[in-house]
């Protein structure tokens, strides 16, 4: 809008809850393609980036932003318990009784002194053992170019599981490319961060209120829409099982044999126990390196044959071995007398 809009007018990004009578910080949009940040606080307000101890976190470190200054409401109406819960105490004030609004919002302070919106605090999800924030991964795809808007949910595949599934608006006329984004994401964030699955849509589900409707993405098909390799449907029953394991490893309903394990979602947890599903599918002692190094069911077939094939090859120069020294060991034999018919005395008479 603003680079379509721009000449000959400014644009601002006001960001402020209810709470603190509707603005706090303002930035002036700049027509470059960039996500605008929200700026800095407006006069009369204070904003500060705290972590759970209510201490400033360092430049960059995403934390909870707090709000205090003139315009901070004196708490919510009837309900002292909530009040007191997210109006805090203001520990940077020299006015008695001055407070801070906790927004549940998180964000972190740029080295040039403007707040970055990350998202909320209840969208902190927990995947791998790893704690995340959705809305740092959203902000570095929404700077992906074709990206109009993204949301990243984890949805849970099993008990204690989760992965990452980001829902994406293109721009108009643009093509997203999953592969490009992904090795995109992989640059700026640690590899638990980048979702396992890319769900391309015309629009967001919005609810009655016009936010958009989380509920409404979890119930849509987690399916990864575009993958750049076509799907292969297998072709064998070598190939038929590993898609069976792998199906139900990534709790999804489509694996291609040139689809990618790591690109579907996997990593190294899930491999582990892929790899012990087809030691037992198989009935052989397949190095888990193998599966690293074949991430494909096509490429993890062409091992497992290569490996039956060296097996086999191995066996028959095991057996002419043996066969080899079995004939060797009786021309010794002869050769030393050993085998020929030979009398013996009774065993009383050598008594």
């Amino acid at each position: 809008m603003v680079q379509r809009w721009a000449t000959g007018r400014r644009f601002f990004n006001a960001y402020g809850p209810t709470e603190t009578t509707v603005w706090a910080t303002v930035t002036q949009c700049q027509p470059d393609g960039r996500q605008p940040t929200i700026g800095r606080p407006i006069i009369n307000a204070q904003i500060f980036v705290l972590d759970a101890n209510l201490q400033p976190v360092p430049v960059g470190v995403p934390g909870e932003l707090h709000i205090g200054g003139v315009g901070l409401a004196r708490g919510y109406v009837n309900c002292p318990d909530l009040t007191a819960e997210r109006f805090v105490p203001n520990a940077f004030s020299n006015e008695p009784g001055a407070r801070l609004y906790k927004t549940g919002d998180l964000a972190r302070v740029l080295p040039n002194g403007e707040i970055d919106y990350l998202g909320r605090i209840d969208h902190q999800v927990k995947v791998r053992g790893f704690r995340i924030e959705l809305g740092e991964i959203e902000s570095v795809t929404a700077q992906y170019a074709g990206v109009r808007e993204v949301v990243v949910l984890a949805r849970s595949t099993a008990p204690g599981e989760a992965r990452l599934v980001a829902y994406l608006v293109p721009e108009k006329d643009a093509a997203v490319e999953v592969n490009a984004l992904r090795q995109h994401l992989g640059e700026r964030l640690p590899e638990y961060m980048v979702p396992a699955s890319f769900v391309i849509l015309e629009a967001l589900p919005l609810t009655s209120n016009g936010k958009v409707d989380r509920r409404a993405l979890s119930q849509l098909s987690a399916v990864n829409q575009q993958l750049d390799s076509e799907y292969v449907a297998p072709r064998n029953e070598t190939e038929q099982a590993i898609v069976a394991i792998w199906q139900e490893a990534l709790q999804i309903e489509k694996v291609g044999i040139d689809d990618n394990f790591f690109d579907l979602g996997g990593h190294s947890l899930l491999m582990v126990s892929v790899h012990n599903k087809l030691k037992e599918r198989f009935k052989k002692d397949l190095p888990i390196a193998d599966l690293f190094k074949h991430p494909t069911v096509r490429r993890l077939t062409a091992c497992l044959n290569e490996e039956v094939k060296q097996t086999s090859a191995q066996s028959i120069r095991d057996r002419a071995k043996k066969q080899k020294q079995a004939a060797m060991s009786k021309r010794l034999m002869k050769k030393n007398g050993y085998g020929k018919n030979v009398v013996t005395q009774p065993e009383s008479a050598r008594t």
